[in-house]
């Protein structure tokens, strides 16, 4: 495996778009050699969705498209970003027991968190944001 993959797609900030990013992060990591069956696969795809699913729902329209980047360097590192064009950083709400949504970055942290990863967000070239998240990559043992 070369030192340094990656794999990027542009969506459109629409509903389905959220599926597609979740396709394509699970295409690339299978192509990198992560099996469908291990925990960092299911842990990456919930955070995808729910990193896509906020690209989607909270730019008011003010980002026609948003971006997925998936980059392994050294096969050491893993890091996933999400790019939109909207000015706005992500606010922490309290996630109240009862409410049905709005917990999107809690869980994203959670589980970075749990990986041994870290998020961080960034401002992008647009006057948009990425939010990073970065978790170690365990490689395979040789088979």
């Amino acid at each position: 495996m070369a030192d340094h993959q990656e794999a990027t797609i542009t969506l459109p900030s629409a509903p389905a778009s959220v599926t597609a990013a979740r396709r394509h992060v699970t295409d690339a990591l299978r192509a990198w050699g992560l099996p469908d069956g291990a925990d960092a696969m299911d842990v990456l795809r919930l955070i995808v969705s729910e990193l896509a699913t906020n690209a989607v729902q909270h730019t008011f329209g003010r980002s026609p498209t948003f971006t997925v980047d998936l980059r392994l360097e050294q096969t050491e590192r893993l890091r996933l970003g999400v790019t939109d064009s909207h000015p706005g950083r992500p606010l922490r709400l309290p996630a109240a027991a009862q409410q049905d949504h709005g917990r999107g970055l809690i869980i994203i942290r959670t589980l970075t968190a749990e990986s041994g990863g870290t998020v961080r967000i960034a401002p992008a070239p647009d006057g948009g944001k990425t939010i990073w998240v970065e978790i170690p990559w365990l490689p395979l043992p040789a088979g």
